[in-house]
């Protein structure tokens, strides 16, 4: 049955699988392995375990236990790197590339050497690369990277006060989003819920399920609750220490505990009567055709009134109708007949019956004209 151990290549790096074999190695020891860039040295961190069941494939027997060579020889490529950084550094500047160095690494037989860096975009460095090789004489390789990347790399100190969790212990980065930092009610400052790399604390991840699983038992902002000895809304949640602040009707700020809200409360005092819509009875429609209607235009007749005899011989007799037509007076006045439309006779067009005109020739020469 074969013996697993777990490796680590760099601090805080991501750990792979090797078979040990029947070599007798402890958490700590440093080994000799190949991998897909070569000979490399990295250093146990898990003890060797007996596996059960299937095993990868690609699972590779380490070399040897790392002596103290192989330790030397490791030193002295750390050094060699050093020296690159500068060299690739002081080439960067001179020809003003728009890229950042952050690590140079020599593989442990020093066949290759690696190049970090970040940039904005996409950058030429074919002339960097003809330079490194023709003063490392070796194989170069320019790999860039981001900028969680470039902070595991280099390190520092965090916001509070201790060292960053991805180049101490954190070996994956998780997605991180502003929605972890409003659920936890921090400021939304990005200079304080940022890291050193720019990007959201990757601390925001490690308490956002406890956040989660505590607002469920609380009631949500803005509500209206009452309690033994008040109502009012809530103002702000207190998740770690269980309690509330409510704003009363009287714009006051209590605070109260979690087990002290009784239930939801009615805002009586807000409450604003609402006169209600008087429903005035109608009469139901006439139903008859629009044609037997009376217009509107039309007024009732009025009952008929005693006249004076005085007044009714001063009234003069008027006509019956008033749609009768006026006779027109007879004489010799006869109507105007109707004028005649001018009609715009188009060029080409002329009357039946009519010969064309014959043409001229405009140029005053003879020889053209032709004999009626």
């Amino acid at each position: 049955m074969p013996r697993i151990i777990s490796i680590q290549f760099s601090p805080a790096s991501k750990l792979y699988d090797f078979n040990a074999g029947d070599i007798e190695i402890g958490v700590g020891d440093s080994v000799v392995v190949e991998t897909e860039r070569g000979l490399s040295i990295g250093t146990v961190m898990r003890g060797p375990v007996e596996r059960e069941g299937e095993l990868p494939g690609n699972l590779v027997t380490i070399k040897r236990k790392a002596t103290f060579e192989d330790l030397a020889t490791l030193e002295r490529n750390i050094q060699k790197g050093k020296e690159a950084y500068h060299f690739c550094l002081q080439r960067i500047v001179e020809r003003n590339m728009q890229m950042k160095l952050v690590r140079v690494e020599y593989l442990f037989d020093g066949s290759k050497a690696v190049f970090f860096f970040t940039a904005d975009g996409r950058v030429d460095f074919r002339d960097l690369v003809k330079d490194l090789a023709h003063s490392f004489h070796t194989r170069i390789e320019m790999r860039q990277i981001g900028v969680r990347d470039e902070s595991k790399m280099i390190g520092g100190i965090g916001i509070c006060g201790r060292e960053l969790c991805c180049c101490s212990f954190l070996r994956e980065f998780q997605p991180v989003s502003v929605k972890m930092a409003k659920e936890q009610n921090l400021a939304l400052n990005p200079n304080k819920i940022s890291g050193q790399c720019g990007r959201l604390l990757c601390c925001l991840d490690y308490e956002y399920e406890t956040y989660c699983s505590l607002r469920k038992s609380f009631p949500k902002c803005g509500k209206r609750v009452r309690t033994a000895s008040a109502n009012g809304i809530i103002d702000k949640l207190h998740l770690l220490t269980g309690t509330i602040t409510l704003r009363l009707d009287d714009g006051k700020l209590v605070v109260v505990k979690r087990d002290e809200v009784l239930g939801d409360a009615i805002a009586e005092e807000t409450q604003v009567s609402v006169p209600t819509r008087q429903t005035v009875r109608q009469e139901p429609r006439d139903r008859t055709p629009l044609q037997q209607r009376p217009s509107s235009n039309t007024q009732a007749p009025r009952p008929a009134e005693k006249v004076p005899e005085r007044v009714a011989e001063s009234v003069v007799s008027q006509p019956e109708s008033t749609s009768e037509k006026i006779a027109p007076p007879q004489g010799d006045i006869q109507p105007r007949p109707a004028k005649k439309k001018k009609r715009n006779r188009r060029h080409g067009h002329r009357k039946p019956g009519e010969n064309p005109a014959p043409r001229q020739d405009l140029s005053g020469s003879d020889s053209n004209r032709s004999e009626p």
